[in-house]
């Protein structure tokens, strides 16, 4: 249901995030009906912030501002930062720091980030709130959100919901069931609770925002004051209410050159540190490569070496072995030859000795056996190798 409420009663969101990544059709699901253009295109449909209020059931009156996609080349990223802050002029309550999870996380999304907090100072994180659109791809790839975060999620990203303090939300913009539009808003509201709650219901100003409401509030008194004077043609009125209009411009465009400067030169170093991160990343990658190629290359070559040295040692062992087996042979034989003749020999011993006996007393057969003693021969040794 929309409707008005003075700005002091209202809770400001603002939506961040590249083009394409569904934004404005976030903007829409807050708002319970289609007022933001949301349309899947490159070049992206929200060119100029744009602020639209609704008045949530039993609940808060929510300001939502819709901001074109930072760093897409499309626009004055400076021009419309200072916009938004005008629009929000009492504060923000809540950043909604959009990423969808169809689209590649890139390195531009982290450095617009990083810039981000660069420009509004590191407490600008403790109002923010980290939401995935996608959740249609989840449910039809039967995953949850910390399924994509676990396996998914690249690291710059899961770094940033650590910074954010792990708040996190999943919408799914496509979905016709109301119960689960409902319960997606009632799911980030509570998120936003929780940030007003940390932040002792504090929204988020600084510099910026305060010099922006002090100049508003000298330009509305200053044309009350030329309204309650009299003497003045309404011709001459209007020249004095342009004049301070235009000094209120004016004021903004110096913050705009100010907060341009400052993003593109944050911006640059940021790129360029994440490109020298990348290159050397990439170079480790290469060392680690070449580290493990040279890592194969001495193991291939001690591994051959241990080969060739088992191969030349296992060639004398059985080169010993070989030569042991044919001393052996040798002295087995040698062995059996000595016996054979040391048979032979005793037996030519003991003809001799009966012989002898015969002669003696041819009459008398022989009466008893002579025993020659025999001595075992004992083999030749082996060469020692």
């Amino acid at each position: 249901m929309m409707g008005k409420a003075s700005s002091s009663d209202a809770m400001t969101l603002v939506l961040v995030g590249k083009t394409g990544n569904g934004k404005s059709a976030l903007g829409n699901s807050i708002l319970g009906r289609t007022i933001f253009k949301s349309k899947r295109s490159s070049s992206g449909v929200t060119r100029i912030c744009e602020l639209q209020r609704t008045i949530i059931k039993d609940g808060p009156i929510v300001n939502v501002i819709d901001t074109p996609g930072l760093y897409d080349g499309t626009h004055s990223a400076g021009k419309e930062i200072v916009k938004c802050i005008d629009m929000a002029k009492e504060g923000i309550h809540a950043v909604l720091m959009v990423y969808s999870i169809k689209n590649r996380f890139s390195e531009e999304e982290y450095a617009t980030f990083l810039a981000l907090q660069a420009l509004f100072g590191h407490k600008i994180v403790d109002y923010m709130i980290v939401v995935f659109t996608g959740g249609d791809e989840l449910e039809e790839n039967e995953e949850t959100l910390e399924d994509y975060i676990g396996h998914d999620c690249p690291q710059p990203l899961k770094d940033i919901l650590a910074l954010c303090g792990n708040r996190k939300v999943l919408f799914d913009n496509k979905t016709k069931e109301k119960e689960k539009k409902l319960g997606q808003v009632q799911e980030l509201l509570k998120l936003v609770d929780m940030v007003i709650s940390y932040n002792d219901g504090k929204p988020f100003t600084n510099e910026l925002f305060m010099e922006l409401k002090e100049k508003a509030k000298m330009r509305d008194t200053h044309q009350k004051a030329v309204e309650s004077l009299q003497g003045y043609s309404k011709a001459e009125m209007a020249g004095i209410k342009m004049h301070m209009q235009q000094q209120y411009d004016d004021d903004l465009k110096r913050m705009t050159n100010m907060v341009e400067s400052k993003l593109r030169e944050e911006t640059t170093n940021l790129l360029k540190k994440l490109e020298e991160e990348r290159v050397a990343r990439l170079k480790a990658e290469e060392d680690y490569k070449l580290i493990q190629i040279q890592s194969c290359s001495e193991i291939e070559r001690l591994k051959q070496r241990v080969e060739s040295k088992l191969r030349e040692e296992t060639a004398n062992l059985l080169k010993k072995l070989e030569e042991e087996r044919v001393c052996r042979v040798k002295a087995e034989e040698n062995y059996e030859l000595i016996q054979i003749q040391s048979n032979s020999e005793i037996e030519r011993l003991k003809r001799q000795v009966e012989e002898a006996n015969g002669r003696r007393n041819p009459r008398l057969p022989f009466p008893f056996n002579i025993l020659v003693p025999f001595v075992r021969p004992i083999p030749p040794p082996c060469p020692i190798l």
